[in-house]
């Protein structure tokens, strides 16, 4: 995996990919059906419809740019199980107030409900990439300096 690439769960990529298909059909159906009315009323330079329409536009065309970039460079695997926290595991760790918490370790772009997501480029998702369990794991955060010992690893399964 490069640093360009996007590791995906094969849900996260049909997601993604479902997404995108809707943005490029029904969604710019929309737009296109809200620019028209708002044209049919008269003088674009101070019609408040036609402004937002186009600017509904502009972000549903940058979240297609954003989509497609990211399903370019996707790698879409299982995550597999060596014992180790690697992206795709789900890892349950006790703070130093003895509270769990259980993270799923992935891209943004992976994210599931019901789990808290550990990003791979965040402080967290750094400091347990490789970690075992049983092993304490240090990293700095905006809010300080935290430690977590890791209770649990599994990789992720939808």
């Amino acid at each position: 995996m490069t640093d360009e690439t996007t590791w995906l769960t094969p849900s996260a990529f049909e997601k993604l990919s479902a997404e995108l298909e809707d943005l490029k059909t029904n969604g710019r159906r929309s737009i296109e059906t809200r620019l028209s009315e708002a044209r049919a009323h008269g003088d674009l330079r101070e019609n408040g419809d036609y402004d937002a329409a186009k600017n509904d536009q502009g972000l549903m065309e940058a979240r297609i740019r954003q989509l497609e970039a990211i399903l370019a460079q996707a790698e879409v695997e299982e995550p597999t199980d060596d014992g180790s926290v690697q992206i795709g595991s789900v890892v349950t760790v006790v703070d130093s107030d003895g509270d769990e918490s259980e993270y799923f370790v992935a891209n943004p772009e992976n994210r599931e409900p019901g789990f808290l997501l550990a990003s791979p480029a965040g402080p967290l998702g750094q400091a347990l990439i490789g970690a075992r369990k049983g092993e304490q794991v240090t990293y700095q955060a905006p809010g300080g300096t935290f430690t977590v010992t890791v209770k649990a690893i599994r990789p992720f399964q939808t």
